[in-house]
């Protein structure tokens, strides 16, 4: 038996700023700027589920994610869709399958929204 727990804690995404990554991200989820930016560097999203950790240490051009490495949930993907457009977020796919879009955030990390 492994000691390894199949469970994923904590998503780590490079951020360049981490002061203009939280505020980005928080406005993305709705959520109240809470919390502090931890040694400098990092910035724990408030996630229901898995965690998200906004890492400005870990950042550089060739470290950011070129496909998604997190899925996003919505229940209505037409609606989060036209969230995005309307907030200028680079949509990087258009609806797949009525199920799902791609998109960037500030510092071209890429992120997927998925209708569940």
């Amino acid at each position: 038996m492994s000691p390894i727990m199949n469970e994923i804690g904590t998503v780590f995404i490079p951020v360049s700023d981490i002061e203009k990554a939280r505020d980005w991200y928080s406005d993305l989820l709705g959520l109240p700027i809470e919390g502090e930016i931890l040694f400098g560097h990092l910035y724990i999203v408030p996630m229901k589920g898995t965690g998200l950790v906004l890492d400005s240490k870990i950042y550089s051009e060739n470290n950011i994610f070129n496909a998604p490495a997190i899925q996003l949930h919505t229940k209505n993907i037409e609606e989060a869709y036209a969230f995005m457009e309307a907030k200028q977020i680079e949509l990087t796919t258009k609806i797949q399958h009525n199920q799902w879009f791609n998109f960037k955030d500030p510092d071209g990390n890429v992120l997927m929204v998925c209708a569940c």
